[in-house]
């Protein structure tokens, strides 16, 4: 698949001289995710390491806990995008039904087809290991982090995250036209590589979003950096989870919630 196409544009200064040129334009399609024969999801990703996204996602969705409740993953191209196909393990498949009651087309509340406030705000774990690194870790992957960003660089429009050791070196990245993709995309690499977070952090380039919080601690994340301002939501269901945040990171300086 490819994650970017070349597109013809006209270029056109402040002076209106018109020049033609190509350009490279991140691709975005839907990506279906059907777990144990339901239909569970569609969401709009670039097309690449998708299965690091369906297992981040499924992690994320609390329909697993582990790599090894997935006992089948598949892509299959399909007529305008793909189709992932997950099969879980029969100790989790419960968690699948469950869901799927509380994901309607017509919801009440508007989150995602989630049924009720309730279940959209549900409970967070707690995380165990909490942020004891320096400060210092962060600036230095920022610094590093334009130079694991090929796509980022090609089209200047996906979203990047960051897996990073506990001094700020960057483990992996993976990409995506969506933050949440790319945040999922990376939980699922480090869950099928069987990597944990070992004192490090996460490094998004978005925004805090409480989606991303409660990414980061259902992956028991220590800590969430992102590059822009967090919702007073996020900053909520961080305290709540022992999340430790740095937001609006920049290379010479950032925020911590109080």
């Amino acid at each position: 698949m490819r994650e970017a196409i070349r597109l013809p544009f006209t270029s056109i200064d402040a002076s209106g001289v018109r020049t033609p040129l190509a350009r490279a334009i991140a691709v975005e399609e839907p990506v279906a995710i059907e777990v144990n024969g339901f239909g569970y999801a569609v969401l709009m990703a670039t097309p690449a390491d998708l299965i690091d996204l369906a297992h981040g996602f499924a992690l994320t969705e609390r329909l697993i806990d582990r790599a090894d409740d997935i006992v089948d993953a598949e892509a299959h191209d399909v007529a305008h995008g793909t189709l992932i196909r997950l099969t879980t393990a029969p100790s989790v498949a419960g968690r699948v039904l469950a869901r799927v009651r509380h994901r309607t087309t017509d919801s009440s509340c508007g989150l995602c087809g989630v049924e009720n406030l309730e279940q959209a705000l549900r409970s967070l774990p707690t995380i165990q290991h909490r942020w004891r690194g320096d400060d210092a870790a962060v600036f230095a992957a920022l610094a590093a982090l334009d130079g694991h960003q090929p796509l980022g660089a090609e089209t200047r429009a996906v979203h990047a995250a960051a897996a990073c050791t506990h001094d700020g070196s960057i483990r992996l990245v993976r990409e995506d036209v969506g933050r949440h993709n790319a945040f999922d995309k990376t939980i699922g690499a480090m869950l099928r590589g069987g990597l944990d977070w070992d004192g490090g952090f996460a490094l998004l380039t978005s925004r805090c979003s409480y989606e991303l919080v409660e990414k980061a601690a259902l992956s028991a994340c220590p800590m969430l950096a992102t590059i822009s301002a967090p919702t007073a939501l996020a900053l909520r269901r961080a305290a709540e989870a022992g999340l430790a945040l740095r937001v609006l990171a920049r290379p010479d300086a950032m925020l911590a919630p109080a």
